[in-house]
């Protein structure tokens, strides 16, 4: 007899707790907990907290590259600009690129913005 009343008890613990489940959830529906206050709050405190910070990283970038985006003095007709944009240091690279002809040079430049060309395709 011991035997029988373990197994039944189990099916009986299982649909117990889905009674008291669904009596909790159909509670639960009619008496909602309030929002915590404390937890809004937080949240408003982190939104500030971040647009501070994003504003303290636009004001110093705005800072650091504000020179290269003023319009220049006075655009130079007929040539490219002497050097490099105010604020820029020059590469190594474009030392030895100025020592070239200026021919050279636009030799390696693409023509357009556009794709490019495709490449012919190689026979075997």
């Amino acid at each position: 007899m011991g035997d029988v009343l373990l197994a039944l008890s189990i099916p009986v613990l299982v649909f117990g707790g889905g009674i008291y489940a669904a009596c909790d959830c159909w509670w639960r529906r009619g008496h909602p907990a309030p929002p915590s206050p404390y937890t809004h709050r937080a949240a408003r405190l982190a939104e500030q907290e971040m647009l501070l910070l994003a504003e303290e990283i636009v004001d110093e970038a705005h800072a650091a590259l504000g020179p290269l985006y003023e319009a220049p003095a006075a655009p130079r007709p007929g040539g490219p600009p002497a050097g490099p944009p105010a604020g820029l240091k020059p590469e190594p690279s474009q030392a030895s690129r100025s020592s070239r002809s200026s021919r050279s040079s636009r030799s390696d430049a693409t023509p357009g913005r556009g794709p490019s060309r495709p490449a012919a395709a190689r026979r075997r």
